[in-house]
């Protein structure tokens, strides 16, 4: 006789049923932590939890993406309200790969985000968190102020223009340093011997300085002149 073999048939993998992870536990424990005010229930969270619960995320996301394929991984997206928003959090997981949740567990949650989307500029502070015993919110912001790279003063244009009260303008020539004080000499002559204010000449000696400019006038060596 013929013993008959009952064929085995493999019980299908449940691509939904994904392991719990320490993130999934993690939020779990959390609203445990509940406390009634007014008839409404809340969880007491600190900044510490919060920005741990980021973190925990930001790496089971980046673990999923992993492992999953690009079809699961786009799945568990849409069904946990998570598409378009995991850029961010990939970027965390990238950023913080070398620490734990806890080790930023005092840390507040936007400074967490601002080192991560600014990551090339605070790179330097990043790396200087690995050497801190305990990370505190305090020592994040005070490399974060000695890492700063002071602003480069811009140059300001020369500008001779000034306000008067009612809106109008007017020029104002800086002062004139010298040695030989040769400028404000001659001005101080023309002044006594011509009789003319010092802005007369000035804007005299400044259309003779722009005719020349354009060519109207001819500068003659004296040299030459003599020997006409």
């Amino acid at each position: 006789m013929i013993a008959q073999v009952q064929s085995v048939v493999p019980t299908p993998v449940d691509s939904k049923a994904i392991t719990k992870s320490e993130f999934e536990q993690y939020v779990e424990e959390k609203p445990n932590a509940l406390k009634s005010v007014g008839g409404e229930k809340f969880p007491l969270l600190s900044l510490g939890d919060v920005t741990k619960t980021i973190l925990h995320h930001a790496f089971w996301l980046a673990e999923q993406k992993q492992k999953l394929s690009l079809r699961q991984y786009k799945k568990l997206l849409v069904d946990r309200g998570w598409r378009g928003e995991e850029k961010k959090y990939l970027k965390i997981a990238a950023v913080f790969g070398e620490f734990s949740p806890q080790d930023l567990g005092q840390v507040e949650p936007l400074t967490v985000y601002q080192l991560a989307n600014n990551s090339n500029k605070y790179q330097p502070v990043i790396d200087a968190l690995l050497d801190l015993s305990a990370i505190t919110q305090e020592a994040v912001r005070s490399l974060v102020k000695e890492h700063r790279k002071p602003k480069a003063p811009k140059p300001e244009k020369p500008s001779i223009w000034r306000r008067t009260k009612n809106g109008g303008r007017y020029c104002q020539i800086p002062a004139i340093h010298e040695e030989d004080e040769r400028t404000g000499v001659t001005l101080q002559s023309m002044i006594d011997t011509e009789g003319l204010s010092a802005q007369q000449i000035v804007a005299e000696a400044v259309a003779l300085r722009k005719a020349y400019q354009e060519g109207k006038l001819v500068l003659v060596n004296e040299d030459n002149k003599d020997k006409n």
